[in-house]
């Protein structure tokens, strides 16, 4: 990457950035923020946060300004943030390859849910999944983590809610820890620390406890459902 140097301060930035700004931060210095309203589909409160100091502003020739509308999901920001679940998932599988797949719905704006799918391999592993993720990065801000087996579709909520609420005994299978949250999350008792909770929605095994026999699902085999879908047409019943 073609790099140039600043104006103002001692620093490198690409040569085809469509607008720098430079300045600088004195961490010792705070000033009140907000209200704005933010991607979470409310107005952020005031807080103290540190103040940039600009310099010096330079830009290209017919510079792009690049914004996004913020809002009650989804919005803009809600692609965006697919877009990186997408890229950042190969990448939670290289540390842990039992993650089968993961999501995160725009109603839980990023931070507040995270839907995970595994190959489940000895007792306690979806408990060992919810304590990885939580030291993840940005991902230690996850409010909520569900953890299901491998064979169920986590982009599909429907079948996430149906499968979790089956396989789930509250008292047994939710977790609660303490840890950093979003700063956006107005219900933390103080701003960047608050609670979080994992739940284990996978099959229980007796190895863990697990005395009952666990059900097959009910699953209509492929004969079946070919002679049906014949059938549809033949009674004039549109699907």
């Amino acid at each position: 990457m073609e790099l140039v140097p600043c104006e103002t301060v001692a620093l490198e930035v690409p040569a085809q950035a469509e607008i720098v700004l430079e300045g600088y931060v004195d961490l010792d210095e705070m000033r009140t923020e907000g209200p704005f309203g933010d991607h979470t589909g409310f107005y952020s409160l005031e807080g103290e946060y540190p103040v940039f100091h600009l310099t010096c502003i330079t830009h290209r020739r017919d510079a792009i300004y690049l914004t996004t509308i913020v809002g009650p999901p989804p919005q803009e920001d809600f692609y965006m943030g697919h877009a990186v679940e997408r890229v950042f998932l190969p990448v939670m599988k290289l540390q842990y390859p039992e993650i089968v797949d993961v999501a995160m719905p725009a109603e839980g704006i990023f931070h507040n849910l995270m839907i995970v799918s595994i190959r489940k391999s000895y007792p306690g592993h979806a408990r060992k999944i919810m304590n990885a993720i939580w030291s993840l990065g940005q991902a230690m801000l996850t409010k909520v983590i569900i953890v299901v087996d491998h064979d169920v579709n986590v982009q599909n909520f429907r079948e996430v809610v149906w499968k979790t609420l089956c396989a789930m005994d509250p008292e047994r299978d939710v977790q609660f820890t303490l840890g950093p949250v979003d700063t956006l999350d107005h219900a933390a008792r103080m701003q960047d620390f608050g609670s979080k909770m994992g739940i284990d929605a996978t099959r229980k095994w007796a190895s863990e406890g697990f005395s009952r026999p666990w059900p097959d699902e009910i699953v209509m085999d492929a004969e079946t459902r070919s002679r049906v879908d014949a059938l549809w047409n033949k009674l004039g019943i549109t699907r």
